[in-house]
């Protein structure tokens, strides 16, 4: 794509960046335009336009207004950007990151804060409360870290300007205007993250669209301002994405390379435990051996710098968070987390507070 994008940049000339046609003279509907046309009076913008209109039913002259107000975020773009040398992935440091002392203590707060709450959509959904609490804490840390990039910005720069994703990308722009010409959000307040999450479960918009609710009966659905939005809502996603109660989620496994190059790496429980036990795969539990599972592969680095892998079976809880990020290393934290959780939330001392979610 690195490729693609310098070959798309090499034809734009001075006098097409101040005519604004760089759309027409590239053949690229993602080539930059200048600022000052604006988003709305871009060619390679009026065919998605189009889309939005037919496809959504909202009016041409509202899209354009709001469009007209976007600007290109610099910022998400440079975010968004992958490094040219990444360091090497290490399931160690990021399990860190994610379970640290401090944001588990703010679990087991938040987790009895809400307990009510949390205990509703667990019989709602069949979700375990320290699932829901796991995401939202690894997500934005209970609401502190949500970002604060404006939305519309973040998604017209990453449609447009950003060729890596910008199909994926004018999808979700399609959806946050029709959530915002719903009167579900306010196209030009809404703020998130530098990827166009919004919330404390940190929801694009066509999640928030699918999935979330309005949990606490209020008439609106505010993943940023209302716990009980975001806890009804991240427990509807799982279920819908194939979560089954009182099923476990995942297990330590033994297993090698060759056995997940095999098993092809993907994010959906799709083989059969018996399948994958005759492989020479061995967990520290039980599975019935028609039990669909998958297979993650967690590489780390040892003290002396050497790498290594470790290994875990998923059943189809662990594919349904998958499927609310598709990082194996996310996965395993969010079970991880929720586990750890339910430890701590045992304690006699873990019981801080008294307000009811």
């Amino acid at each position: 794509m690195t490729a693609d994008r310098n070959r798309a940049m090499s034809c734009i000339t001075r006098r097409h960046l101040l005519l604004g046609t760089l759309a027409l003279a590239c053949g690229q509907s993602h080539a930059r335009q200048p600022a000052a046309t604006g988003y709305a009076g871009r060619a390679d913008v009026r065919p998605f336009i189009d889309a939005v209109v037919a496809e959504q039913g909202i009016p041409r002259s509202w899209i354009e207004q709001m469009l007209a107000a976007g600007r290109r975020s610099a910022q998400a773009e440079r975010l968004m950007t992958p490094s040219v040398t990444p360091p090497p992935r290490d399931w160690t440091r990021y399990r860190a990151r994610a379970l640290d002392e401090g944001r588990l203590r703010e679990a087991v707060a938040f987790q009895h804060t809400h307990r009510r709450t949390l205990a509703r959509a667990s019989d709602t959904f069949g979700v375990p409360a320290e699932v829901v609490v796991a995401i939202i804490g690894i997500e934005t840390v209970f609401g502190r870290v949500m970002g604060t990039l404006r939305t519309l910005d973040v998604l017209l720069t990453l449609a447009f300007d950003y060729p890596r994703r910008s199909a994926f990308y004018r999808d979700e722009l399609a959806h946050f205007l029709a959530l915002g010409h719903l009167g579900r959000l306010d196209v030009l307040k809404q703020t998130g993250s530098f990827a166009g999450a919004i919330g404390l479960p940190q929801f694009m918009p066509s999640s928030i669209r699918r999935y979330a609710l309005d949990f606490d009966g209020d008439g609106r659905v505010e993943l940023a301002r209302s716990a009980a939005d975001a806890i009804g809502s991240v427990a509807s996603y799982l279920h819908r994405e194939g979560w089954q109660r009182d099923r476990p989620v995942m297990f330590d496994a033994i297993a090698n390379e060759a056995i997940a190059e095999q098993l092809g790496r993907g994010i959906a429980a799709a083989h059969n435990w018996a399948e994958v036990a005759e492989l020479g795969v061995r967990i520290d539990g039980y599975l019935p051996p028609d039990a669909k599972v998958v297979l993650l592969d967690l590489p780390y680095l040892q003290e002396d710098g050497r790498a290594n892998v470790e290994y875990r079976i998923g059943t189809v809880n662990l594919a349904a968070i998958l499927h609310y990020n598709r990082s194996y290393f996310y996965g395993a934290a969010v079970a991880e987390f929720a586990a750890t959780l339910r430890t701590r939330a045992a304690e006699p001392h873990a019981t801080p507070g008294s307000a009811l979610g």
